[in-house]
């Protein structure tokens, strides 16, 4: 199998180019500018490599760089806007600052027929996204013009010979039109790689690694009850059979039914090892009084921990530990400008037991986003209720009440989340309004919905009488992994029917609000 090295030079789109390429069915991996060329060199699967865009000048101090011995490994090469400039300032060209700078949709020109601009309906000029204050001012030896746009005579070069190829928009974003064919004719026509990277050659090659890495010995696996680490389980299993123990940690903080659904689905379904750890109490008592986001975060963090260690003594002895790490954890744990790595809030993972237990880490969906995990999934024969299964969090609902956790809050909450999601699933759209498909229920048709609870009490009244009573949130955002979202346009007679369902069933709760902030500079949950 091939894959295409992605260089990251600081560019906002860089996952992006990535989920590009990955949607035309070719294996893709990001990497910082820094990654070493003894490492590119020693990795017989790289056909193709892609710098990223950066908001750096080339010519600044310490600005991001590349080993000039990657333009003669015979590997094509596509720079994308700094990637560029980068690309033919090394190999002999002139970069220099614009007086005109662009930023924005631009019509780009095209002078020559070319492979990378070779589309099914031949065009001499298309909008592109252009984000630049650079540009190049003289061709590297062996380059030609290839694109144009009025303030930027040379916004598009190749080398066709070296198969290395520069252009200083952006074809990754949505705005560029064609950008997706620009990627693939990289990607095939110039670079000839195959079209090999899919669920069912993920999973093959992923079952023949777990059996390799394990061998004999046993897998410990907690469970969440979300779909990362319930596929995660299932292919392990695939590959190892009763080697895997799965774990389930009910830390009280759960959704209605999660409990009994995740035992339905390993024991009677999978027939996996499961046990169930009813640990609610003592999560409980120790979040009593606790108010702020990331002290939550933190104790249920290492409580969860601390029960894990001593009731997987009580299983047997495990060798290793299976975590459901998707690939934008993994990016984004890395801070490829060589900055320190701002924390936003702490991880949801089970981080600190590798170290704290001495197990080694089976990751198999550490390559993987969210929705080729939902592929995978489906090529492993799991249900659809799992795999369309909205992502919840760790800490489950403590973050979602906005002040201490009570078992009375989380009554309230789990009985308003119950409606909100109930509603989203038995609703269809009886016409498209937007982007909404008629075919689908609004709960598939969005990416996460869920209640808020807050502490917040406003004046009411209901039936004869004046309530003083609780103001609960409702948040649902659409979006492809997560990493950007935009709130969900819910038809307002839905949000009407499960407002007027929440006031009248939920007691405690008198008004309902619905959340429109998108991420960013929102971010998806609340604390």
């Amino acid at each position: 199998m091939s894959k295409v090295l992605i260089l990251d030079f600081g560019s906002q789109f860089t996952q992006l180019i990535t989920r590009r390429i990955r949607e035309l069915n070719v294996y893709s991996e990001i990497h910082p500018f820094t990654y070493p060329i003894e490492k590119i060199k020693a990795d017989s699967q790289i056909g193709a490599i892609i710098f990223s865009g950066g908001p750096n000048s080339i010519y600044e101090a310490g600005s991001p760089d590349v080993d000039p011995e990657i333009f003669e490994l015979g590997i094509p090469v596509l720079g994308i806007c700094y990637g560029l400039q980068l690309m033919g300032s090394k190999l002999g060209g002139t970069v220099e600052g614009s007086n005109k700078r662009e930023y924005g949709r631009t019509e780009l020109s095209i002078p020559v027929a070319n492979k990378l601009f070779d589309f099914e309906n031949s065009v001499s000029h298309f909008n592109v996204w252009m984000s630049h204050g650079d540009h190049l001012t003289q061709l590297p030896d062996g380059f030609e013009v290839i694109g144009s746009t009025d303030n930027c005579p040379i916004a598009a070069i190749a080398n066709t010979a070296k198969n290395f190829y520069g252009i200083q928009f952006h074809p990754e974003v949505a705005h560029t039109q064609n950008g997706s064919h620009i990627i693939s004719n990289f990607l095939f026509k110039i670079a000839g790689l195959e079209p090999d990277w899919t669920s069912k050659s993920f999973i093959e090659h992923e079952v023949e690694k777990i059996q390799m890495q394990v061998g004999s010995d046993k897998v410990l696996c907690g469970l969440s009850g979300g779909v990362d680490s319930a596929v995660t389980a299932v292919l392990i299993h695939k590959a190892i059979g009763d080697q895997l123990h799965c774990m389930f940690v009910d830390h009280g903080l759960l959704r209605t039914g999660e409990r009994e659904q995740v035992e339905k689905l390993f024991r009677d379904s999978f027939k996996i090892n499961l046990t169930v750890v009813d640990a609610s109490k003592i999560f409980l008592d120790r979040l009593n009084g606790v108010t702020e986001p990331e002290q939550k975060r933190k104790i249920i963090g290492n409580t969860f921990i601390e029960i894990f260690e001593t009731e997987s003594k009580k299983i047997g002895e495990f060798k290793f530990l299976a975590q459901g790490t998707l690939y934008p954890d993994v990016v984004e744990s890395i801070s490829f400008n060589g900055g320190p790595s701002h924390t936003i809030k702490s991880h949801h993972n089970v981080g600190g037991l590798p170290e704290k237990m001495n197990f080694k880490l089976v990751e198999p969906l550490r390559e993987l986003f969210k929705d080729e995990v939902r592929k995978v999934g489906r090529g492993l024969g799991m249900p659809e209720q799992m795999i369309n299964r909205h992502p919840f969090p760790g800490p489950g609902l403590a973050i979602r009440i906005i002040s201490d956790v009570t078992n009375e809050k989380l009554e309230t909450l789990r009985q308003a989340d119950q409606i909100f999601i109930e509603e989203l699933k038995n609703t269809f759209p009886d016409k498209v309004e937007g982007k909404w498909v008629t075919e689908k229920s609004l709960y598939d048709q969005t990416w996460q919905a869920f209640c808020v609870l807050t502490p917040v009490q406003s004046v009411g009244v209901m039936g004869d009488g004046r309530t003083y009573e609780n103001l609960l949130g409702i948040r649902a955002v659409t979006a492809t992994d997560g990493m950007t979202a935009d709130w969900a346009h819910l038809p307002y007679e839905f949000l009407a029917q499960v407002s007027n369902r929440i006031i009248n069933e939920v007691k405690g709760v008198n008004r309902v609000v619905y959340d429109i902030s998108s991420k960013p500079p929102a971010t998806i949950e609340w604390e």
